[in-house]
């Protein structure tokens, strides 16, 4: 018989994501309970830990403890205190100058930086202040999407593999020092098998990234377009969701193998600031046989 967790997890939707009650991430932990915490990460996919004070030095230590951190090429570490591990997510200005990335639009379903061989395994996300409305988080199962789909659509991607587009990020802003491509077959960016295996718990799930420039290799560009936007229409069924809305104190760790997250819209004259952290990629994510 398994041990009993000593954690108190509470589940928030049907599909995935869990409550962790009542532990301050802001202190140091265990090793026990880091472990469980770990388990409780693999089997709910996103972790909740509500009303948490933290420093930006409390937010790499609590990262710390599930693998080495690493920054995002191409963006400012725009942490205050200095960490270049933290990422600020903002819409706010000071003087003019933003003091983060990513701005109050719609960033629709995507996977952190499916773009690079190595995609982070975990991002963890911390809110320090948010709007009254808007800027929910929702996040998708990809565990779920793939054991729900159709026998015939599971066959017709088997085996393919997805190129990733580079280009773009996912409000669909060309990054700079990119060029706009005519084919999508011309598109830059990393290739990964659609239906992967985790590497730790040895489930197969879907992996797509985003929509925006995606194309099955090897596909005419028609085909793989109406492949993809079939895949897509399954995927978006809200019984694969979880719709997270925000308070401030909240720290949100999801698993990027196994999820997709999007972020809904909100007033650009409400301020919403938050400091992220990710995980680095490491090798060890294969195709499922």
């Amino acid at each position: 018989m398994m041990p009993q967790s000593s954690l108190d997890i509470q589940p928030v939707s049907k599909s995935l994501g869990a409550e962790i009650i009542n532990v301050d991430i802001s202190q140091p932990l265990s090793a026990s309970l880091i472990d469980e915490i770990h388990k409780s990460w693999l089997e709910n996919l996103v972790l909740l830990f509500r009303n948490q004070t933290l420093s930006d030095a409390d937010l790499v230590a609590f990262s710390r403890n599930f693998g080495d951190l690493d920054s995002v090429p191409g963006w400012e570490p725009f942490s205050p205190d200095t960490h270049p591990e933290v990422l600020v997510v903002s819409n706010v200005q000071e003087n003019g100058t933003p003091i983060g990335v990513l701005g109050d639009g719609e960033a629709s379903w995507h996977t952190d930086m499916a773009y690079i061989a190595k995609p982070p395994p975990a991002s963890l996300l911390y809110s320090l202040e948010v709007p009254d409305t808007g800027g929910d988080t929702c996040f998708m199962n990809m565990y779920d999407a793939l054991d729900a789909l159709p026998d015939d659509l599971r066959r017709a991607i088997e085996g393919k593999t997805l190129n990733h587009d580079s280009s773009h990020d996912s409000g669909g802003n060309l990054r700079p020092n990119h060029q706009m491509f005519t084919s999508l077959a011309e598109a830059p960016g990393a290739r990964h098998p659609i239906i992967r295996k985790h590497p730790d718990t040895g489930r197969p799930a879907l992996f797509l990234g985003r929509r925006l420039h995606a194309w099955i290799v090897g596909m005419d560009i028609a085909q793989s377009d109406a492949l993809l936007d079939r895949l897509w229409e399954h995927c978006l069924q809200e019984d694969f969701t979880y719709r997270h809305e925000w308070q401030p104190g909240d720290l949100l760790m999801w698993d990027n193998r196994v999820t997709m997250h999007r972020r809904d819209p909100f007033d650009g004259g409400a301020r919403r600031v938050m400091h992220r952290t990710q995980l680095k990629g490491i090798a060890g994510v294969e195709a499922a046989a």
